[in-house]
């Protein structure tokens, strides 16, 4: 099936299309379908830059934390190295500011990251859901060729039925008809006695129209 990308473009302009490998919907789908190696390397890539994304989101949350901490102990320790003019403690003061440019330095690095991979993710994300859009396509068509086959067979099965129907009413009504006519010609008595003699074990009951079996039986 070809992709046109430019028609999925303008018609997903706008949308929040969701990840897929995190919506339990999009996982659903492959209960009854199995995917395509295709799709299993583009849900392999999404997850990888999902936990990449999450990792750098609890990372820069540990940063401000110890960034935090750090400026906290910048005042005491600047106030304290004027006092007392301490080395010891002028260094301490100087490692402290070293230590919060780090933490900058290493914020400014994973928010450029964290700028760079939505648009990585969208990208995957985007190829993974054309994936999938094909798989289902291709499955609904098969199943589709399959269902008019079925109902092709239900509707001849059908017409093949309706003229059993007709056929087996027809026949039962000529048993009905016959049977009658020989009881009114021949008398009971007489047809007793040929009951006895064509079915002496009554194996199978007349059926008559209305689906009764009569006392009597023919073989």
């Amino acid at each position: 099936m070809p992709r046109e990308d430019n028609d999925f473009k303008a018609a997903l302009e706008g949308k929040n299309i969701p990840i897929l490998t995190l919506d339990e919907k999009w996982h659903l789908l492959f209960a009854e379908m199995e995917k395509t190696p295709e799709i299993e390397e583009l849900e392999r890539e999404l997850n990888v830059l999902v936990d990449q994304e999450s990792a750098l989101h609890d990372e820069c949350k540990k940063i401000k934390v110890l960034k935090k901490k750090l400026l906290g102990e910048i005042v005491p320790l600047r106030d304290k190295a004027s006092r007392t003019g301490d080395k010891k403690i002028e260094h301490q003061l100087q490692e402290t500011k070293r230590l919060i440019e780090d933490c900058n330095r290493k914020l400014e690095d994973h928010e450029d990251e964290l700028l760079d991979l939505p648009r990585e993710m969208y990208k995957v994300n985007y190829e993974l859901m054309l994936a999938t859009m094909d798989l289902c396509y291709e499955q609904m068509h098969d199943n589709t060729k399959e269902i008019n086959q079925i109902d092709k067979w239900i509707r001849k099965v059908r017409i093949e039925l309706k003229k059993n129907i007709i056929k087996l009413q027809e026949e039962e009504m000529e048993n009905f008809n016959i049977y009658s006519y020989m009881h009114k010609i021949f008398g009971p008595e007489v047809i007793e006695i040929f009951d006895m003699t064509y079915d002496p074990d009554r194996r199978h009951p007349i059926r008559t129209p209305d689906g009764d079996a009569g006392r009597n039986y023919i073989d």
